[in-house]
């Protein structure tokens, strides 16, 4: 292991794959700490610049721009009060008071430094985790793999979103479209119309930045001009020594610190669920815990720590699934799936021993990614802040370009550029529908899997389906799968106050 991890080091640290980095990392921060760009966009946006690159560099640029828009939300949260990303909404619960106080750059420096220490930790895990789970995964047949995307879908479909409903619709429905093409196994056209351009079904890229980077584009054209953004206020860097605590604050928060990455790790290894809900969860149970509860909304660093820490600690938990199964834990490493295909690696089990070399220079990205997010945020923090001032009907063409440009990049195919426009639209509709896309997206990158899998599946077990219930392990995923979709029906009865009220109620 440390051999292979000297190895990813030294990768990460030539010339080339170091520059990329710092690049990605400060596209990352402005993607997150813009209001209404996010880290999905930015990797969605970036994915095709990859094409040309190796592995290890093109994985590289991609985490690195992973790294920097997670935690870069903090920072419009913190000075405008508008979170940048879904997952820094807990942060301007204090981050804004603390602001309005007079104490900027201690709000800034607790969550840059408890957004440092949240992936720091989650990488380690990851480190340690994930070979021993992808050792597990080795022996996983079809029957394994069809029940665990079932489970991992059901996650999705109930969990993204309040309505149930609307979540199992929006997985069903990205299901759907991936059925469009030549069939698995049978080698069957479906749904292609007559149009030789759906024999392959759409491309997983221009579905991503469809649905994300297109839609959020159409979304804020509808305001444009006429949008009223607060504007960041100045932040006085004199006679401010480290980050802006001290050493006595940093030591009480660290049981928060540390229960809040646990949350974020925990929350982040569940497929589907994402920093948008760990960073709720865990100011919530800071709160709970808190010697002051009442503090909590006033301007108390506790409710920084925990969002900050809760949120970047779920960067190593979403990795998990996606290198140990091939499945996503949210929508940026969807999309970072997409990075692994397009250079022909597979996420999995496999890939701890068919492409070692290449699993632990990820691993050496994240925390050297990591490593640039921390000094960057805070000495470049006068930069972002004027970023921040960019009128959105100057930005928004600008990103449109490029999403046409990276779609056309794709296969040179002008049906690739109407694809994304239809995804576009789709994702809109979506939004106004109050729709997660999550799901969707899911669903979209599942639905293959769950299909070839209970194909082989059946195959073996001569079109016996209760193969699938007596083996133990996928067995114990479609119980659980099963499970979940009760819970939710009966949560669905019995309302329950949602977390944005338990925040607020004092």
């Amino acid at each position: 292991m440390l051999e292979l991890l000297q190895q990813g080091f030294g990768a990460v640290f030539s010339l080339n794959i170091l520059m990329l980095m710092f690049v990605g990392v400060a596209v990352g921060i402005v993607f997150g700490a813009v209001p209404g760009l996010s880290a999905t966009m930015a990797v969605a946006l970036c994915l095709p610049l990859t094409f040309t690159m190796g592995p290890q560099a093109g994985l590289s640029l991609l985490v690195a721009l992973f790294i920097g828009a997670t935690s870069g939300g903090l920072i419009s949260a913190i000075l405008l009060k508008i979170p940048g990303t879904p997952s820094s909404i807990a942060t301007v619960f204090d981050g804004g008071p603390l602001m309005e106080q007079g104490q900027g750059v201690k709000a800034l420096g607790v969550g840059i430094v408890f957004s440092f220490l949240g992936t720091i930790f989650s990488v380690v895990a990851l480190m340690f985790i994930a070979p021993q789970l992808a050792k597990v995964a080795l022996s996983f047949g079809p029957h394994e793999y069809f029940a665990i995307a079932v489970f991992s879908l059901t996650l999705i479909a109930t969990l993204s979103a309040g309505s149930m409903l609307k979540g199992l619709f929006a997985g069903a429905l990205g299901i759907a479209v991936s059925t469009v093409g030549i069939a698995p196994v049978e080698a069957v056209r479906r749904f292609t119309f007559g149009f030789s351009e759906l024999n392959g079904g759409f491309s997983m890229l221009t579905v991503m930045i469809g649905m994300f980077a297109v839609a959020e584009i159409i979304k804020l054209a509808e305001t444009g001009r006429h949008a009223v953004q607060g504007k960041a206020k100045s932040v006085s860097m004199k006679h401010i020594k480290g980050f802006g605590f001290s050493l006595k604050e940093f030591r009480e928060q660290l049981p928060n610190a540390g229960r809040s990455g646990l949350i974020g790790l925990g929350v982040g290894i569940l497929p589907g669920i994402g920093a948008g809900t760990s960073n709720l969860l865990a100011y919530i149970i800071s709160k709970k815990r808190a010697k002051d509860p009442h503090s909590y909304g006033k301007g108390n660093i506790g409710g920084v720590v925990a969002s900050e820490t809760a949120n970047n600690a779920g960067v190593g938990g979403a990795m998990m699934p996606l290198m140990t199964l091939g499945i996503p834990g949210d929508t940026v490493t969807a999309i970072l799936l997409g990075g692994f295909l397009i250079h022909g690696i597979q996420p999995g089990p496999l890939l701890f021993v068919s492409q070692g070399p290449l699993v632990y220079t990820i691993f050496a990205a994240l925390i050297v990614a990591t490593v640039i997010m921390l000094f960057m945020e805070f000495y470049g923090l006068r930069l972002f802040i004027k970023l921040l001032d960019v009128p959105k009907h100057i930005l928004l063409p600008i990103i449109l370009v490029l999403c046409v440009v990276g779609a056309f990049g794709l296969s040179s195919r002008l049906f690739d550029v109407w694809s994304i426009l239809l995804f576009g639209l789709l994702g809109y509709g979506f939004v106004k529908a109050g729709m997660p896309a999550a799901p969707f997206i899911i669903g979209f990158i599942l639905g293959p899997m769950a299909e070839t899998n209970l194909r082989r599946g059946l195959m073996l077990s001569d079109n016996d389906f209760m193969d699938f219930v007596t083996n133990p392990i996928a067995g114990s995923f479609l119980g659980l799968a099963l499970a979940f979709v009760l819970w939710q029906v009966f949560s669905a009865l019995r309302p329950r106050p949602s977390a944005i009220n338990e925040i607020l109620r004092t």
